[in-house]
């Protein structure tokens, strides 16, 4: 028996019917969320207030029902196939790291603080532009699983692409977002930051791991696969819960400023782009199989907005232009990268012709 096959589960499933009409959920979110916002306003008062050191109580448990059930899919000891695939693994460290956090502080800067400043709400002009750095400074851990199938990714390259990201992610996350927030001239609230780190990335690795652990053991990967079926509805409801929670806050800043959510995903959609068509043009021209340079397009542009929204709360606030920022990036998500997938399957036939 192939056992290694048995460590990727996850990345064979088609896409959901939930999640190829995200976008729709999250329309149908904003609407909830602003009606019960407008109707029940004293809860959402009474939900505002239950946070310990700034750190939301709700979001946070919602949050943990998202993230734990999407990292239970991680297998770390996929991390020993990185050296065989060096060049694409190389590329989307690259793009995800040393570019695509840069490149949406500047883009942030260039559409919130110019381009549209006449149109923003002046006093949260620093929090769009930290929401939209919250949301680039973290690879996506879950839904690459489904791009890289659409656009026939190797799997156990993509596996171990987001068992590296997690791992870097955990030291990385906070130092970057500190560096950037500091570029822009934002204070950092450091304790809660790190706290944020700890609370969103190291504690839920380490329970989905121990989780993964156990499952495996019990019944390999015929129980892991039974397990994320049945404890997908979580992570759905949970994301779901958040972002109507989100907007019953944000209900009148967006009734009054419709068009901040659009000025917003502007910033948002060039940086999926730019950083999809680098890591697939590096790949093409270092000489990495189609299988491979599909995927690490993808993981180099897709965000994992999950994580941006909990930091995003817990640094500025339910309230916050930051949260709403990244709340846009999950808006966008679902469309946005579909077309990506639609660009590298057209072009396969482009790809293969490169020179030799």
């Amino acid at each position: 028996m192939n056992t290694r096959s048995e460590t990727v589960p996850s990345e064979r499933r088609a896409i959901s019917g939930f999640a190829r009409f995200l976008t729709v959920w999250v329309l149908l979110c904003i609407v909830a969320g602003i009606g019960l916002g407008h109707v029940f306003p004293r809860a959402f008062a009474a939900l505002s207030r239950m946070e310990i050191r700034q750190i939301n109580l709700p979001v946070a448990g919602l949050v943990w029902l998202m993230i734990i059930p999407m990292l239970l899919r991680i297998d770390f000891s996929e991390l020993a196939r990185v050296r065989q695939q060096v060049r694409g693994i190389g590329v989307t460290l690259l793009v995800n790291w040393a570019v695509k956090p840069f490149s949406m502080a500047l883009l942030g800067w260039l559409f919130v603080r110019h381009v549209f400043a006449a149109w923003l709400p002046a006093g949260q002009h620093d929090a769009y532009i930290a929401g939209l750095i919250l949301l680039a400074a973290a690879p996506c851990t879950a839904m690459v699983f489904v791009w890289s199938k659409l656009c026939h990714g190797e799997p156990h390259f993509t596996l171990a692409q987001v068992a590296l990201n997690d791992t870097i992610m955990v030291v990385a996350f906070a130092p970057i977002v500190g560096l950037l927030l500091g570029v822009a001239s934002i204070h950092v609230p450091w304790g809660t930051l790190l706290l944020s780190v700890l609370l969103y990335i190291v504690v839920p690795v380490v329970l989905a791991q121990f989780w993964r652990g156990r499952v495996m053991r019990r019944g390999g990967v015929v129980a892991l696969e039974r397990t994320l079926k049945h404890i997908d509805p979580w992570s759905t409801g949970a994301l779901l819960a958040t972002l109507a929670l989100l907007f019953g806050f944000q209900g009148q800043a967006i009734l009054h400023q419709p068009l901040v959510i659009v000025m917003l995903a502007v910033p948002i959609i060039i940086q999926v782009y730019f950083n999809a068509a680098l890591a697939y043009g590096l790949s093409r021209k270092l000489g990495v199989p189609h299988c491979v340079a599909g995927p690490s397009a993808l993981i180099g542009a897709s965000n994992f907005f999950e994580l941006a929204v909990a930091t995003a709360i817990s640094l500025f606030g339910l309230q916050s232009g930051a949260a709403l920022a990244t709340v846009v990036g999950v808006l966008v998500e679902v469309p946005v990268m579909l077309s990506v997938v639609a660009i590298v399957n057209r072009t396969g036939q482009w790809y293969a012709s490169r020179a030799t």
